[in-house]
């Protein structure tokens, strides 16, 4: 049999991949029985929502609770689940545009537009604000920093994928070997949420559950902030003393301290 040209170039192709995807097949084997291990624990970020949606429900002493969802993607995967009085999502449909989503720009665009009065009110405020948009520190930091001047004072603002459970869920590219990559991705998220863990006005915690939901309130004492030094925001520093440093409690002591909270 012949080969042309083109045959050799498609097995040179080929070959050369299979090089550089060698040193990964570790790193890889980890990460999927990491997502094995996620996909398995509850509660799901809905289960977490719509319980600190509840508890705002009881501290108001309304129904008409307000919800804002950064980062919609696809409704069903959470956006839908969430039982709010009002709720709004905004998404700039680079990943699903055939969506349909309250608010189609980014999260820097919708809050300065709400800013200017442009989209809802200034006066707007949010029981819960969910964000799940583009996993990078900057941006993170960006959508908290936004989300808590717009969040009441008894809300919460809640943040997906704060807690990577390998290095490899926390590769700051999404479309690296995206193939590969079991479509998951927490990014550098975790580095805005320990940021915000060290300040002492705000309180937080992160539900071992879901990849790490992150919850930030100005009201609820639910841990003291981090004090464990990782000044460079190195994941193995992280992945060496998470528990202390994210606050990693689970979803029945997170009821604990707010149920005891609510009957003081």
């Amino acid at each position: 049999m012949s080969f042309t040209i083109y045959d050799r170039l498609k097995r040179r192709i080929a070959y050369t991949a299979y090089l550089a995807l060698l040193p990964l097949a570790p790193r890889l084997g980890e990460a999927r029985r990491a997502l094995m291990q996620e996909n398995i624990k509850r509660p799901s970020r809905a289960d977490i929502l719509n319980y600190l949606l509840e508890v705002c429900r009881r501290i108001s002493g309304t129904n008409e609770t307000a919800y804002l969802e950064i980062g919609v993607r696809v409704p069903t995967a959470n956006f839908s689940s969430i039982n709010a009085f009002r709720k709004f999502g905004v998404d700039p449909g680079i990943e699903a545009p055939s969506q349909a989503v309250d608010f189609r720009m980014t999260s820097d665009e919708f809050f300065r537009k709400l800013d200017c009065n442009e989209v809802l009110s200034p006066e707007t405020r949010f029981d819960v604000v969910f964000i799940d948009g583009l996993h990078l520190a900057e941006q993170v930091d960006r959508d908290i920093a936004n989300a808590l001047r717009f969040t009441k004072d008894h809300g919460f603002v809640v943040l997906h994928d704060c807690n990577p459970p390998t290095e490899w869920f926390a590769r700051e590219q999404y479309h690296f070997f995206r193939e590969h990559s079991l479509d998951c991705w927490n990014g550098s998220t975790w580095k805005a949420f320990l940021k915000w863990r060290s300040m002492s006005s705000i309180s937080s915690c992160c539900i071992d559950s879901d990849f790490g939901v992150g919850i930030l309130s100005k009201s609820f004492s639910l841990g003291a902030p981090n004090t464990s030094p990782n000044p460079f925001f190195e994941y193995q520093v992280l992945s060496n003393n998470r528990t202390a440093m994210l606050n990693l409690i689970s979803f029945d002591e997170l009821q604990r301290i707010v149920e005891a909270a609510l009957t003081r």
